[in-house]
């Protein structure tokens, strides 16, 4: 991918990836939670209650998967917060038959998710190694229909274009040209907007071939963006 994977929304009372102590992480379901933080597309919260975060997570911090807390997973990188990635993903408002574009493969999850909601994704990871762990997770939990590569995401995927909506999972204070090329017209692009540590998740809508801003998301928190239309490593 391009990206750095993960992103949380301003929360009190924990930093990313802490540790928890036993029985702190019982409660609400995930998809309880996203509900309960706003978040009304029955398809995004049926996934959520289909998809087993525990398969996309690292097995030391496995008490964490039902927690709505990023999870560290190597690099410097965590995992976006479960209900932010629901919130994106709403966003999007996928019907099933449609192309999707992430940027920011990590551990798999958000990836599991689409392809419960689109007819076929494509996702790409800058970490070979966490590419590698993507797909392992993936074809574990029986996900079809989804194709992780490493790379540059922020480049996109040309020979996979166009795509009919694009999630970006890392921050940066523009939208890369690439991605706004190959999303389709009429698409939905969801990014976080800012220079990595205290964003705004934007969705964009492409018409006439220009990409314009629908609305404000949320604010939230996300590593920056790194690649050739990104920070450079």
């Amino acid at each position: 991918m391009t990206a750095t994977v993960g992103g949380h929304l301003p929360v009190r009372g924990h930093r990313d990836g802490r540790s928890l102590r036993p029985g702190q992480g019982r409660g609400p379901s995930l998809a309880q939670v996203a509900a309960d933080k706003g978040v009304r597309d029955r398809r995004v919260l049926r996934a959520m209650r289909q998809v087993a975060r525990a398969g996309f997570v690292p097995p030391q911090h496995a008490r964490l998967a039902d927690v709505d807390l990023p999870v560290p997973i190597g690099h410097d990188q965590v995992t976006t917060q479960p209900s932010l990635v629901a919130a994106m993903l709403e966003c999007l408002q996928l019907r099933g038959d449609e192309t999707v574009l992430e940027v920011g493969t990590g551990y798999g999850y958000q990836t599991a998710l689409l392809a419960r909601l689109a007819r076929r994704v494509v996702s790409v990871e800058l970490w070979p190694d966490l590419a590698l762990a993507a797909r392992a997770n993936l074809a574990a939990a029986g996900v079809t229909d989804v194709e992780v590569l490493a790379g540059d995401g922020a480049d996109g995927v040309p020979g996979r274009a166009p795509f009919d909506a694009v999630v970006v999972c890392a921050a940066f204070p523009d939208v890369p040209p690439p991605l706004v090329e190959q999303l389709a017209e009429g698409g939905r692009l969801v990014q976080p907007i800012g220079p990595g540590g205290a964003e705004e998740v934007v969705l964009f809508v492409k018409g006439g071939g220009v990409l314009r801003r629908e609305r404000l998301v949320t604010y939230a928190r996300f590593v920056p963006l790194v690649g050739r239309h990104g920070i450079r490593r």
